[in-house]
């Protein structure tokens, strides 16, 4: 499934309610957090979002917020990285990102078991590393 698919998911559902479709496009690849922030919010409320987020990690997206997650390199992170030096409690904030992202990840998994088995185990493994790194 592609992005062009999704889109046509949507159309044929006559679902007018997607936000990528209705925000203006930068929305959803913005570099600051608040922009970032209000893209994963307005995914919260679509219908595609299960989905978008499925086929987002199967093509490990480069970047941009897909299915309410936000993606670099192809990875999904719980923030944009800061730019210049890191800060002193870098090691505190990751492991509160760390946390927050396999909090999340956990919620992800549980509502694709119905609809996708195996990504869910696949983000399980995940969440078990994150919490293991962290």
């Amino acid at each position: 499934m592609t992005v062009l698919s999704l889109a046509q998911q949507a159309a044929q559902a006559r679902t007018n309610s997607v936000p990528c479709r209705t925000y203006d496009a930068d929305l959803w690849f913005a570099e600051d957090q608040a922009s970032t922030d209000k893209a994963q919010r307005l995914c919260q409320r679509c219908p595609l979002q299960a989905a978008c987020l499925s086929e987002a990690l199967a093509r490990q997206e480069p970047a941009g917020v897909w299915g309410g997650e936000l993606f670099e390199r192809g990875q999904i992170v719980a923030a944009h990285k800061p730019k210049g030096r890191p800060r002193k409690d870098a090691d505190e904030i990751a492991a509160v990102a760390a946390a927050r992202l396999a909090q999340r990840l956990v919620e992800v998994s549980q509502a694709l078991e119905e609809d996708s088995p195996e990504l869910a185990e696949q983000l399980s493994e995940a969440v078990t590393e994150i919490v293991g790194a962290a």
